[in-house]
């Protein structure tokens, strides 16, 4: 039936998506993972200071390619007050 090993093997054994990775698609791949993990440090960043452990948890566990660290930077976080003056004066 079978002469060798290599009558088993076809493209459903070789790994998914390998010629796609090395051209075009490892780039975009790059590109994301360098967005998500800008906007993850820096959310996890904010978070930490602001001591808020809930949205530091959910940012570290959530992955959404940035969007919501955007929202939790731009929407949810406290905001700075302008006129307020610097600890310590």
């Amino acid at each position: 039936m079978f002469q060798n090993w290599q009558d088993f093997s076809g493209p459903w054994l070789s790994p998914v998506g390998v010629g796609f990775f090395a051209g075009i698609g490892g780039l975009i791949l790059l590109v994301v993972v360098v967005w998500s993990v800008f906007w993850k440090g820096l959310a996890l960043w904010k978070a930490a200071r602001e001591g808020s452990k809930p949205w530091f948890v959910v940012l570290l566990l959530v992955n959404t390619v940035g969007i919501l660290e955007i929202l939790y930077l731009y929407v949810f976080s406290k905001k700075k007050d302008a006129g307020a003056k610097p600890m310590g004066m």
